[in-house]
């Protein structure tokens, strides 16, 4: 809400926070690029970023490309991660977790699954509560046979078949259980199983974009876990 600057004091002893024009252009302006970064990493970037890697790692480039995955590739998993806004800083675990998997008829997709494992201290830590603690919202067991049960597909080319009307009914579930756990002050990830983690994704982004949803094998196990609800 804009007010007058003269209000300025009458605000802020009723507790309100007061922020300055400037900094809400800036706050708005670095979240449409939060949003949009993925776009706006092009080929030339990341040979850019692999180039300027340090001198030891340039081997691990040279062994993985082209033999086994593309610039292109590189680019798309780079992409893949900065959709859910991930940091890509640590290039080079990402291209070790790439290195690990990468080869003919292996997807993106799941390239991209193998490097969040890896980055999975890097992910946690993004996703702190005030109390250090991971707090989570769990995918009920039925859920997760639903799911499962709608995969249809062999190895990479597997994909969800769900019906729209259980859709629709995950959709609203979803939006409950954030809902209850924003009342309790929480404001917590969704976790999953490995395999549907990406399909779940696709789902609660076409809703809550900047929701953050997690594999178990993204849990670094040294983070304290807290279950603050269930869909």
């Amino acid at each position: 809400t804009w007010i007058d600057p003269a209000l300025r004091d009458e605000a802020e002893l009723r507790g309100l926070s007061i922020i300055d024009p400037s900094t809400v252009i800036s706050t708005h302006l670095t979240e449409v690029l939060k949003a949009n970064v993925a776009e706006l990493l092009s080929y030339a970037n990341v040979q850019s970023l692999l180039s300027g890697l340090p001198k030891d790692q340039q081997k691990l480039v040279e062994d993985i490309i082209p033999s086994q995955i593309s610039v292109s590739g590189v680019q798309r998993v780079l992409q893949a991660l900065l959709t859910e806004r991930i940091s890509i800083r640590d290039l080079s675990t990402i291209l070790e977790g790439i290195a690990e998997v990468a080869g003919p008829g292996r997807s993106i997709q799941s390239i991209t699954e193998h490097v969040r494992s890896r980055l999975a201290r890097q992910i946690c830590a993004a996703n702190l509560g005030q109390d250090g603690n991971l707090p989570l919202l769990t995918l009920s067991a039925q859920w997760e046979r639903d799911f499962a049960e709608a995969m249809v597909g062999e190895g990479e080319h597997r994909h969800l078949a769900m019906a729209p009307s259980r859709l629709q009914q995950f959709i609203s579930a979803v939006g409950q259980g954030f809902e209850r756990a924003a009342q309790q002050g929480e404001l917590p990830v969704m976790i999953t199983s490995p395999s549907i983690r990406p399909h779940v994704r696709a789902i609660v982004e076409r809703f809550r974009p900047q929701t953050v949803v997690m594999s178990q094998n993204e849990v670094h196990p040294r983070v304290r876990l807290k279950t603050v609800g269930s869909v």
